[in-house]
């Protein structure tokens, strides 16, 4: 079971994430939407496409485009559709 933690909460937790490139991809099922706000930050990857990014919020507390998911991946990337991952100081137990 894979958890994504940030200041003190439970962000995701699931037993099913898929790892690409060292990070855990979270089902969007699996992950607290409480805890998401919506973001204008993209990004772009050549294999993957366009990435989202998502603010999380917890008590108060901010971290900017700590979320990211890709809403219409390459088919190389078919596997992470409707799947979140996280960075930016969120930390991930297995």
């Amino acid at each position: 079971m894979a958890k994504a933690l940030w200041n003190g909460k439970v962000i995701a937790e699931s037993s099913d994430t898929v790892m690409v490139e060292g990070n855990h991809y979270f089902p969007r099922s699996a992950v607290n939407a409480d805890y998401l706000r919506d973001s204008s930050m993209t990004t772009g990857c050549p294999w993957k496409g366009q990435a989202s990014y998502h603010t999380l919020e917890v008590d108060g507390k901010q971290n900017p485009d700590a979320a990211w998911f890709y809403p219409e991946p390459k088919e190389a990337a078919k596997e992470i559709k409707d799947r979140i991952a996280f960075w930016r100081g969120v930390t991930i137990e297995d």
